[in-house]
């Protein structure tokens, strides 16, 4: 093989490189793992009906306990439901409610802390006296007294959620906001003429809201163990709605007679939910921290 050969080589083999994103070339696994068992899950609870042709709330006593097969997937509980459907339905129920329950807390809390961080004084005092008020009582203590007082359902695990994790979400974006209002590009801005409004919502929020998104993609996971925690105690989604703590709490009363799925199937959803979400949370965070 002469040298002229060999030194084209390399230019072949990058002829045929394929174009791959910037966050797959820095091997960013756990992004791309995270990917496909969250959007799995999700795809599965979206498409329940494609997936399963049995209704989730649907009773048949003469079915109870049906083994796996016979047009019952993974069997049925002891009133006869279909134990997939209940879990694909289930899985539409707490990632709706564990996903819609980061927003409003995500904003609230990213807003009061990047106002608390850029102005400072009795205004930064007033906001992290409230937090630490918020914070002064145990997490779970705090969500099952609200859901207790507003009662069963996803409104008020909604409510409770938004009322205590906004506290995370804020004390992260005031630590960012006192580190970033000291640059120089602020003080630019200031000398400029801007309004503090101005100021805020085009150069602070967007520079320090970065750890608050990453950071929700673990509030979803918590907010999943509180809505699967609440159902369990019977506090949380009103049966039969399909869920998957109260599918639990259905199913510790029967494992003495060797009836192991409806805890075993259900945990191992929330298992692998929960590591699909780390590992999406994880990846994101190394996306993010490269970008800025």
């Amino acid at each position: 093989m002469s040298v002229t050969t060999v030194a084209a080589l390399p230019q072949q083999v990058s002829r045929f490189r394929l174009p791959l994103p910037a966050f797959l070339r820095r091997h960013n696994i756990s992004l791309w793992v995270g990917c496909v068992i969250v959007g799995g899950i999700v795809l599965a609870g979206i498409a329940a009906p494609l997936l399963t042709p049995h209704d989730p709330t649907a009773q048949s006593l003469m079915d109870a306990w049906a083994p796996a097969g016979n047009g019952h997937l993974l069997g049925t509980d002891q009133l006869g439901r279909d134990i997939w459907a209940r879990l694909l339905y289930g899985a539409r129920t707490n990632l709706a409610i564990a996903a819609i329950a980061v927003v409003v807390p995500f904003l609230l809390g990213t807003l009061l802390g990047a106002i608390a961080g850029y102005f400072g004084g009795w205004i930064d005092a007033a906001i992290m006296r409230i937090a630490d008020v918020v914070v002064a009582f145990p997490f779970y203590v705090l969500i099952i007294a609200l859901v207790f007082v507003l009662g069963n359902g996803p409104t008020s695990i909604f409510v409770a959620i938004s009322l205590v994790s906004w506290v995370a979400y804020c004390r992260i974006v005031r630590a960012e906001t006192v580190i970033l209002k000291d640059r120089d590009f602020i003080a630019a801005c200031k000398a400029s003429g801007l309004s503090h409004k101005r100021i805020l919502i085009r150069h602070v929020l967007p520079n320090t809201a970065t750890q608050a998104i990453v950071y929700g993609m673990s509030d979803i996971v918590m907010n999943i163990g509180v809505i699967v925690t609440l159902s369990y105690f019977g506090l949380g989604i009103v049966p039969p709605t399909p869920d998957w703590g109260q599918m639990m709490n259905d199913g510790q009363q029967f494992i003495i007679a060797g009836q192991y799925s409806l805890i075993l199937y259900p945990s191992i959803a929330v298992v692998l939910t929960s590591f699909g979400l780390a590992l999406l949370g994880d990846g994101l965070a190394r996306t993010l921290k490269v970008r800025r």
